[in-house]
């Protein structure tokens, strides 16, 4: 069993979540059980899935919960963009959030390969 705190990818993936809570405060109170839901729920899946596959003991589960976890991240990052052309985030906010989460896919796709290679 891996611990997950020591994953540089769950660490940015955690950080992103923070940025999301604190984004999304912002956002109109309609969007309580709509965007912001939709988009904190997506954030915390990518920190929560990598956990996961380090509690589950084999590099074939961690692989596959990293898996799922960057497909939650392609899902934050469209509802990113979509939040931005709602103008419910600043270009600049946005840019930010957008730049967590390219480089959090990133470390995935490294972490996914990795542990892909060592089987």
């Amino acid at each position: 069993m891996k611990d997950f705190r020591n994953l540089e990818v769950w660490s940015k993936a955690h950080q992103t979540v923070l940025a999301v809570y604190k984004d999304s405060h912002a956002f109109p109170r309609d969007e309580i059980f709509g965007l912001t839901s939709q988009m904190r729920r997506a954030a915390i899946s990518v920190p929560s899935n990598l956990a996961e596959g380090c509690g589950r003991g084999s590099d074939t589960e961690l692989s596959r919960f990293s898996q799922i976890a960057m497909g939650s991240s392609s899902e934050l990052e469209y509802q990113a963009l979509l939040a931005k052309d709602l103008k419910y985030l600043s270009d600049e906010k946005y840019e930010d959030l957008s730049n967590r989460i390219i480089e959090v896919k990133k470390m995935l796709a490294s972490l996914i390969k990795k542990l892909n290679a060592d089987r």
